[in-house]
């Protein structure tokens, strides 16, 4: 892509995962705010994403966290957040970049934004760096607003 095109679709891209950080930063500094809670899907083999091997297992390409009432050790930064849950009675870390996260709810707010993720090498290296945006694909929509009921899989 030539360096003199205005990449709209990336900006847009940083803009809302911004949202999500937001969201997030508010939440580790002054615990849940009133019946907001998050719904965060993530694609499990992205760079950056640490988990138990155990857990990888069972999602290998997708899945889906609550942050809600039993989660800990929320910390966010520039590239993503980390965060402690209980997996069947066990405590496990995960940490988790937003170029990961394909989609981001919060049921109380009837809110939801889907992102579309690529893999590492096909990410436009003459983007600003931080936080990471990842490129959609022709003719598909990055960093979509969508209704609750849209962002739930049947």
């Amino acid at each position: 892509m030539p360096e003199d095109v205005l990449r709209y679709d990336q900006m847009v891209e940083r803009a809302l995962r911004g949202v999500v950080r937001d969201a997030l930063e508010q939440t580790a500094k002054h615990g849940p705010l009133g019946d907001h809670h998050f719904y965060i899907t993530f694609r499990t083999h992205q760079p950056g994403v640490r988990m138990a091997d155990h857990i990888k297992v069972r999602h290998p390409d997708e899945m889906t966290i609550v942050l809600q009432h039993q989660f800990w050790d929320l910390i966010v930064d520039d590239d993503g957040f980390s965060v402690a849950l209980s997996f069947s009675g066990a405590t496990e870390h995960l940490r988790i970049p937003f170029a990961a996260i394909t989609g981001f709810a919060d049921p109380s707010a009837k809110f939801g934004l889907q992102f579309q993720t690529v893999d590492a090498d096909e990410i436009d290296d003459t983007a600003p760096a931080a936080p990471a945006a990842a490129s959609a694909p022709k003719g598909e929509e990055t960093g979509k607003v969508v209704a609750l009921d849209a962002f739930r899989k049947k």
